[in-house]
């Protein structure tokens, strides 16, 4: 039996129009995942305030609920992240924004920095829900970097727990990695025979990493890998867009520098402009 990625499972809660979806949906999470919930708070303690959250976190306390609400003031990205610390948060669940006049989605100036600096996986919502709908799509990079294995087992993982029915992992492929300009039949031909051996090649690497992950968390579900050849973080983003994914499954960004930001790149890209529901793992 594999065992529990996400143990212990955090939210940041405020008293904003989403918050009873929010609570429905991490509370929903915990369940699947067999793990304790955390609500965190970020302000003074009122009984008021615990009696309504408790009110929300009912309808799940009867399913056995494991649960804890803490309250701690203080700046809001601090705060959370120093939370996800002393209670040893594995998965952090966090909202993002709709811009306006537009159905797309962002993430916010404090998720954003959270998600930078966490420690933890984090899941970005795009749209929470009271009522469940199901996840039954989930696409994954399948970037040919030493964090990509597990990566693509957790998106197995994910995928058992929540009864998903299909995953695909995507090798993304940069032009520069086919550096052969296209002025000529002769030219197009090289292209098109390097594109397909860099397609076999990528296919076998992919393959290499599912053989490899336990067969239970490969069960009932459907799994192929897709190469596209563009540039990282849009690429995938756009896939899983087009073809309406439910989650996607993300490695964690590395450190970031001023220009990382200024120009931004692979994750990045996700961050800016939501596809769909994203979770970043650690």
């Amino acid at each position: 039996m594999t065992e529990n990625k996400f143990n212990t499972i955090g939210i940041g809660v405020t008293f904003s129009p989403n918050l009873q979806a929010n609570i429905f949906e991490a509370s929903r999470f915990a369940l699947f995942f067999e793990s304790k919930l955390v609500l965190i708070h970020v302000g003074d303690y009122s009984e008021e305030k615990e009696k309504k959250f408790k009110v929300l976190l009912s309808p799940f306390i009867e399913k056995q609920l494991d649960y804890e609400i803490v309250f701690q003031s203080g700046p809001p990205v601090d705060t959370i992240l120093s939370v996800c610390k002393s209670k040893k948060i594995d998965l952090l669940i966090l909202g993002a924004l709709q811009r306006e006049s537009f159905v797309r989605y962002y993430v916010g100036s404090i998720a954003r920095k959270i998600t930078r600096r966490a420690k933890c996986s984090v899941l970005l919502l795009i749209n929470p829900s009271v009522n469940r709908i199901p996840r039954q799509y989930i696409v994954t990079s399948g970037l040919d970097e030493p964090e990509t294995p597990h990566v693509i087992e957790t998106a197995f993982y994910v995928g058992r727990q929540l009864q998903s029915e299909r995953l695909t992992i995507v090798e993304e492929i940069s032009k520069q990695d086919i550096n052969i300009n296209v002025d000529d039949t002769k030219a197009l031909r090289k292209t098109t025979i390097a594109k397909e051996r860099m397609r076999l090649r990528e296919a076998s690497r992919v393959k290499k990493i599912i053989d490899g992950i336990d067969s239970e968390l490969k069960k009932n579900i459907l799994v192929n890998s897709q190469p596209i050849f563009g540039k990282r973080g849009y690429s995938i983003g756009h896939y899983a867009q087009v073809v309406r994914a439910d989650l996607l499954v993300m490695a964690a960004p590395k450190k970031l520098s001023f220009w990382d930001r200024l120009f931004p790149h692979d994750i990045e890209h996700i961050l800016t402009e939501l596809p769909t529901d994203v979770l970043i793992v650690q």
